[in-house]
């Protein structure tokens, strides 16, 4: 068994307008969540211009949100973080193939009256950029077929996106519906996720999108991650008994030790980076710089 790993991260986004912004205010998904394999050793936080106010909470999916008020007028945007996680071996003890059929878990979390309430169902339905198909239910079948195993299913569809979509930086932008990306075959990791969210959401089966980092040097003899640069994103699919298992399609790999989870939803609209409202600004530009290397 793999012993537990220590991250650090640093991530810094500049946004530049065209056009001074009078006032804002924002939310901000900067802070990476605390979880059972993901320990929080540090973390801090800068903005500027300094907020006039800035207040954090706990939103619906258990993402520590913070919202912050502009009252200076700027032309520039920087937000910076710096933050130290220790990350324990997940998958060490995952068995895929004694995990339930993919029909069992569906047919538990499909509604009826009176059935007990599970929440994971809240993560088999359509959402803002994932809407579940027949043309995605079609796509993910050959990947279950009857009686097969979830984790099996899920590992076996990973591969098939990875092999058959295309990893291209200007095919897409970051309101592009999980639909569109899978009738072009190709886009960023963002696409890659929510295309493979759709096609378990089109099987009644629970899948979230996941926002992260990547280790950027990976270790000796081992290749560098495709996305390692910026944010990245990747998937979980709800099996019982197993809890969240977190598949990277970008990359073909199970989220481990080279994964920091930032946060969680039902698509990348509930974890974007900054979202808000601005009083001037026209166009912006955005640069993104992102490190993540071992303590």
């Amino acid at each position: 068994m793999s012993g537990p790993t220590i991250l650090s991260v640093s991530h810094k986004t500049t946004y530049h307008y065209s056009m001074t912004v009078a006032t804002a205010q924002h939310l901000a998904t900067i802070r990476p969540q605390a979880c059972v394999w993901q320990k929080i050793v540090s973390h801090t936080e800068n903005i500027d211009p300094y907020p006039a106010y800035r207040t954090s909470r706990i939103d619906a999916f258990g993402n520590d949100v913070l919202y912050f008020s502009l009252d200076t007028p700027h032309e520039t945007l920087c937000m910076t973080s710096e933050t130290v996680v220790e990350l324990s071996p997940r998958w060490d003890t995952l068995d895929a193939s004694t995990t339930p059929a993919w029909e069992q878990v569906a047919e538990r979390l499909r509604y009826r009256v009176g059935a007990p309430f599970y929440p994971e169902s809240e993560f088999c339905f359509a959402s803002p950029n994932v809407v579940p198909s027949p043309e995605l239910r079609a796509y993910a079948l050959p990947s279950f077929t009857p009686g097969t195993p979830i984790a099996l299913g899920a590992i076996d569809l990973m591969h098939r996106i990875h092999a058959d979509f295309e990893y291209e930086t200007s095919a897409t932008d970051f309101d592009t519906p999980a639909a569109r990306a899978f009738e072009m075959r190709n886009g960023v990791c963002q696409d890659f996720a929510q295309v493979m969210i759709g096609c378990l959401r089109s099987l009644g089966l629970p899948a979230r999108y996941v926002s992260g980092y990547l280790r950027n040097d990976p270790p000796p003899g081992q290749p560098r991650l495709i996305g390692a640069d910026a944010s990245h994103a990747w998937v979980s699919v709800h099996c019982p008994a197993s809890g969240w298992i977190d598949l990277d399609p970008t990359n073909d790999v199970l989220a481990d030790l080279d994964h920091v989870t930032l946060a969680t939803g039902r698509d990348y609209s509930d974890v974007s980076l900054l979202r808000g409202s601005l009083l001037g600004g026209g166009e912006h530009q955005v640069e993104v710089a992102v490190s993540v290397l071992p303590v």
